[in-house]
């Protein structure tokens, strides 16, 4: 298991080189100035500022002396707050974009689940219709139009929760319900049919003619095979939660990581806008590598044959 995960580590490392390197170099094609009053500042000023932030050097200067930094831990100073490194700013906005998507992910995939397993287990029945239109309904309409719905009945209307800011967990409430939708129906659809597919193989037959019971055989035999396709779709579903909060944290005004990184964007905010792709980079890909090791505790032989 030791070399499984170090030798995933090592592709962690290589993708997150590559994907610095791409973004690095697409930030500079961006049209625009990083500085925000350059209307109003004579030619040597603007000099000034770029000397300081090191971008009158050649792009290719610029990019070794970023990886350098990088390499160090560090991110760079942003250019719309002055002198906050932007370690510092992502550490006091991670709080909230993780406990959205967590919350999102987490709630999403276990609705989703037991969904898709309703919907197997009564195949053909309204249980069955219901789940599916459900899932057919989270996956045709965005996240942010729920978000506007949540919004007006839940907060305006019914006043049940506050309807944007962020302090307290009824602030968190509606942007979750808003996210987890999308990886709820994603899961449903999966999860129903991998479990009819499963149900209908040799040895279920074999199990159910032993007298096996038939809750033994759902959650013993057909739960624990239906899952590993499930599970493999749990990375593409955190990606888009992460690139979903880009918008949500925007409707909900959430002082989130999704939020600074559009306003970075907007503003030009090169090393801003690195932290944050950077960052939503290693979170993706440590999600990859904890499915991966989920492979192997759910089924061994995944991680025996591949002889890693």
């Amino acid at each position: 298991m030791a070399r499984y995960i170090a030798t995933r580590i090592v592709y962690m490392a290589i993708t997150l080189f590559i994907i610095a390197s791409v973004t690095f170099f697409l930030m500079k094609l961006m049209p625009g100035t990083p500085l925000s009053s350059a209307d109003r500042l004579s030619e040597s000023q603007q000099q000034i500022v770029l000397e300081q932030y090191g971008l009158d050097k050649p792009v290719p200067l610029q990019y070794v002396d970023y990886m350098l930094g990088l390499v160090q831990g560090n991110l760079g100073i942003s250019f719309q707050f002055d002198n906050r490194e932007v370690t510092d700013i992502l550490g006091n906005r991670i709080g909230p974009s993780l406990q959205l998507g967590i919350q999102a992910l987490f709630i999403g995939s276990i609705l989703g689940a037991l969904l898709g397993l309703v919907a197997a287990i009564f195949h053909n029945g309204i249980l069955d219709f219901g789940s599916t239109l459900l899932a057919v309904i989270g996956t045709s309409i965005p996240s942010f139009i729920f978000a506007g719905l949540l919004q007006y009945f839940l907060g305006v209307q019914w006043q049940l929760f506050p309807v944007a800011t962020w302090g307290t967990f009824a602030h968190s409430i509606m942007p979750t319900i808003a996210l987890l939708i999308f990886p709820m129906a994603i899961c449903a659809r999966f999860m129903r049919t991998e479990m009819l597919e499963v149900l209908n193989k040799d040895y279920i037959t074999t199990a159910r003619a032993k007298g096996v019971g038939w809750s033994a055989v759902i959650f013993k035999h057909g739960l624990r095979n239906a899952l590993i396709p499930l599970i493999t779709i749990l990375g593409p579903l955190a990606v888009s939660l992460l690139t979903g909060t880009l918008v949500i944290e925007q409707i909900f005004a959430v002082p989130g990581i999704g939020e600074q990184f559009v306003t970075a964007v907007t503003t030009n905010d090169y090393p801003m806008i690195m932290g944050t792709t950077l960052f939503f980079s290693f979170l993706f890909v440590l999600i990859i590598l904890i499915i991966d090791i989920l492979y192997g505790i759910i089924d061994p032989r995944i991680r025996l044959d591949g002889g890693k």
